[in-house]
């Protein structure tokens, strides 16, 4: 079976290390994700995700454990993500706030990201993390 491979981009974080970015499409944009293997579950920006859906279940109780904390999460699924050539239909996430991290992120130079790609999705697909080739390989 061939893997997926999907380019990365490393940012630095100046004194606080770094973060692995990947491009994503998400109603038909192309943006930016975190790649945090330590973050339990895949996340998306709740305001990104409020603009293009109209029917969202709040849920104060759902636990989206990431490198970013927020005190309340929405539940939405998400028509078409799309990975490098993976397409995942009918996405179930959670949406939180990510406006501070897009705020570090602005502050530094970087680029704004609408999600962080979890555990779920990379064991899922047997995630690889290649930093010489700053590749990250999924496999089906």
């Amino acid at each position: 079976m061939r893997p997926i491979s999907i380019p990365l981009i490393l940012i630095s974080l100046q004194d606080d290390g770094f973060h692995l970015l990947v491009e994503i499409v998400v109603f038909g944009q192309k943006l930016f994700a975190v790649v945090d293997t330590g973050a339990s579950r895949s996340v998306f920006d709740k305001t990104f995700v409020k603009e293009h859906l109209k029917e969202l279940e709040h849920s104060e109780e759902t636990q989206a454990t990431t490198l970013f904390s927020t005190s309340s999460t929405l539940q939405a699924v998400i028509p078409s993500v799309k990975i490098g050539s993976l397409i995942l239909k009918d996405y179930e996430t959670v949406a939180l706030d990510l406006e501070t991290v897009n705020q570090a992120y602005e502050n530094l130079g970087h680029p704004p990201i609408i999600g962080i790609l979890g555990s779920d999705l990379l064991l899922k697909y047997q995630a690889v993390i290649n930093y010489k080739k700053m590749k990250l390989y999924l496999y089906k």
